[in-house]
């Protein structure tokens, strides 16, 4: 039971440096791997927080992106709380803003086990892992282009078409909205389509760290797979980046259950890191709604 000197409330810009100090100086949070940070989603809701006696102690952020996805891109407690009784009440708060009847699923990458107990103590369902792969400046090859594509940087116009291109090849769960890919690309170190006469028929999205890159995105067209395109976008990537650049390491994840990533990848020299992560999924269809 939440005490009654605690209140529930959405978070208001006001927060900024509360939130900020929970980041900062406590150790129960899960936070989702993200194009924005958890303080730039305020604004956006639902986005709790609970404050007791004018402090706040606790905040869930879910904000759907894409519709109707609900990843959950904060969870933080004062850690000398339990967190469970914490998450109930703002995760009841939060349950009540989704659409109805039913339609939000919500979505969770772990990386502790304190959060995936309260995840499944909470209706969430293990889903599937996400494995780390990684290329160690093995050779640099230059994978052949296929005959009619041209391999170009991505510019901020090719947005509308990208987004399009993800969207058809990857589940709604995986999908990234407009907003999203704009906030991708202006964090990215390459960003690179593949086109023919018809437009846009791939891309990837590349975000740089002190040794190397991690390969965020790669997406293809379904009706373009198979005609060597991924390839060609990743060789591309190995040789814009690390050719002459102090860089030794390119990093890239995936489902566990893509067979086909996974090929690929190791094809082109990436290797398991042994690095895994559960996903946990909550379908409001499968749950009462909150009364």
């Amino acid at each position: 039971m939440i005490e009654v000197n605690l209140r529930i409330r959405p978070a208001v810009p006001a927060d900024r440096q509360q939130i900020a100090d929970l980041l900062l100086f406590q150790q129960q949070i899960h936070r989702h791997l993200d194009w924005r940070t958890p303080l730039e989603w305020i604004g956006y809701e639902p986005y709790f927080v609970l404050e007791k006696e004018g402090q706040i102690v606790a905040a869930l952020a879910c904000p759907p992106d894409p519709p109707s996805i609900f990843w959950i891109r904060l969870f933080v407690v004062d850690s000398n709380l339990d967190g469970r009784s914490e998450w109930s009440a703002l995760w009841d708060a939060a349950r009540r803003t989704f659409p109805s009847p039913g339609a939000a699923t919500v979505a969770a990458i772990t990386t502790q086990r304190w959060f995936e107990s309260i995840l499944t103590e909470n209706g969430f369902r293990f889903a599937q892992l996400i494995v780390m792969l990684e290329w160690n400046r093995g050779p640099l090859h230059s994978y052949p282009v296929p005959a009619g594509i041209r391999l170009r940087p991505m510019l901020p116009d090719d947005l509308p078409r990208v987004v399009e291109v993800d969207g058809a090849a990857f589940e709604p769960l995986w999908q990234n909205s407009l907003p999203a890919l704009t906030q991708a690309l202006s964090q990215a170190i390459y960003a690179s389509v593949a086109e023919n006469e018809s437009g846009i028929l791939g891309y990837q999205l590349s975000t740089g760290n002190p040794v190397g890159a991690h390969l965020a995105r790669l997406a293809v067209q379904p009706r373009a797979q198979g005609r060597g395109i991924a390839l060609a976008l990743i060789g591309d990537l190995m040789n814009q980046v690390c050719r002459g650049a102090d860089l030794s390491r390119i990093t890239v994840n995936t489902q566990a259950d893509n067979a086909g990533a996974l090929a690929l990848y190791q094809k082109i020299g990436f290797r398991r890191t042994g690095e895994q992560y559960p996903v946990y999924i909550y379908r409001e269809a499968e749950h009462g709604t909150i009364g």
